[in-house]
């Protein structure tokens, strides 16, 4: 993907550039896969703020994504489309009885692919497979945890794990975190990397731009008043006088953190003995 550039006629556009959405497809989404969702981001039930620097953002319709890949057939792909509630493009398909679904649109998927899931020779880009098929070495995305379920792993805009080695039950993959993990050779995933590689460099130009997307601002301590956070007040611009803190008091620096030994069982570099990952 590319980034656009736009022309500086208002200074919210002088440094302006987002991800070129020119050949994405410009009509109404399938009306059956759209749903208003009950957004409260950030607050209880009292309207409270629970979790700060998060709001309701833009309205906008819930496009259903079809991540129970162990029931899809062969497929054409009919067009790809923009979807405000996640980093990647969705991309439209037809199975051969008909049926319309929404799934990730991976790198390199384009209108008319024709796709048979689950055939071993069919290794291109979007293709799904089990796990045991898929080629030493290759890029995967949108990895099931366990067979049969919604696949859970390596979503996001550009994003990519990569298959290291197999054994006889299991597959060795290295997740985009840079951890190693076992998953079972049973569980499906899809090939290539997740599309719009160029979302994480997009400049979003302005402050409103950020809010549209839900994201409140964040006010630094020391900018407060004593009664709004432990690193308020003072005259002038001062320090803390303090060990950074959170806003309710707690050292923010030098905690370790602990991990879930059940959860972590199952990656390569983790010292479950002392609760740190390597």
């Amino acid at each position: 993907m590319i980034l656009k550039a736009h022309k500086p006629i208002t200074p919210s556009l002088r440094q302006t550039s987002l991800v070129d959405k020119a050949f994405l497809w410009k009509g109404s989404t399938v009306k059956k896969y759209k749903k208003a969702l009950s957004y409260s981001f950030g607050r209880d039930s009292h309207g409270h703020i629970t979790v700060r620097h998060k709001e309701r953002g833009s309205k906008h319709l819930y496009r259903s994504v079809h991540f129970n890949q162990t029931r899809l057939t062969d497929f054409f792909v009919t067009r790809i489309e923009y979807d405000p509630n996640r980093s990647a493009f969705i991309a439209l398909i037809q199975q051969i009885d008909n049926n319309l679904s929404y799934i990730l649109a991976p790198r390199g998927l384009k209108v008319g692919d024709f796709l048979q899931p689950y055939v071993s020779t069919q290794v291109k880009a979007g293709n799904i497979l089990l796990l045991n098929s898929v080629p030493i070495g290759s890029m995967i995305h949108n990895i099931q945890f366990t067979a049969n379920k919604k696949a859970q792993l390596v979503r996001s805009a550009g994003c990519y794990a990569q298959l290291i080695t197999r054994n006889k039950d299991v597959s060795l993959i290295r997740l985009p975190s840079g951890e190693r993990r076992y998953i079972s050779n049973q569980t499906s995933v899809s090939l290539g990397a997740v599309s719009n590689i160029s979302w994480g460099e997009q400049n979003l130009g302005k402050a409103g731009r950020v809010r549209w997307l839900g994201i409140r601002p964040s006010v630094r301590g020391v900018a407060m008043n004593p009664v709004d956070h432990p690193h308020g007040g003072g005259e002038g611009k001062t320090a803390a006088g303090r060990h950074p803190v959170s806003l309710w008091g707690k050292l923010t620096k030098g905690k370790k953190h602990e991990i879930n030994v059940y959860i972590m069982r199952l990656f390569l570099n983790v010292d479950t003995k002392n609760n740190l990952i390597l």
